[in-house]
């Protein structure tokens, strides 16, 4: 089992969430806010897990999620925010997201179709295979077959 993909992925969903939820505004996205205090050893280097969860969010600006201006040692990202490209992905419809006859008005049913809104309720429960499944989602260019709900 990969367990670093696993990680990826809830590192990626949770710096684009925290990022999510402060844009437009640019912010600083901390190591220590997505996976909790971990010591650095002895040498004073970070751990493999928390620089697993860097890589990732240097992953995600470099495939055009999100941008920063500089790194803030290996604690974290400055400045960074959503990417158009980003801001969309989290915002489209997930296909099937909503149960059919929920009685819910127009705007709430579009938010909570939303992947961003999928995203953070799977991450809360720590549901690590839907989480996983929605992550994937959110690197796919398109969804097939479906459109946005907006």
């Amino acid at each position: 089992m990969d367990l670093q993909i696993d990680d990826f992925y809830k590192d990626a969903a949770a710096g684009m969430l925290t990022l999510y939820q402060a844009f437009p505004s640019k912010a600083a996205l901390y190591v220590e806010d997505l996976i909790g205090r971990e010591e650095p050893d002895e040498f004073g280097l970070p751990t493999p897990r928390h620089q697993s969860c860097l890589g990732a969010l240097l992953w995600l600006a470099e495939e055009g999620y999100i941008r920063f201006d500089t790194t803030i040692g290996y604690d974290a990202l400055d400045q960074a925010v959503l990417s158009e490209k980003g801001f969309l992905r989290l915002t489209r419809g997930v296909p099937h997201a909503l149960r059919e006859g929920d009685a819910l008005p127009p705007s709430v049913r579009r938010v909570h179709a939303t992947l961003a809104f999928q995203l953070r309720e799977a991450l809360g429960q720590r549901h690590g295979e839907r989480v996983a499944r929605l992550t994937r989602l959110l690197f796919e260019s398109s969804l097939s077959g479906t459109s946005d709900i907006v």
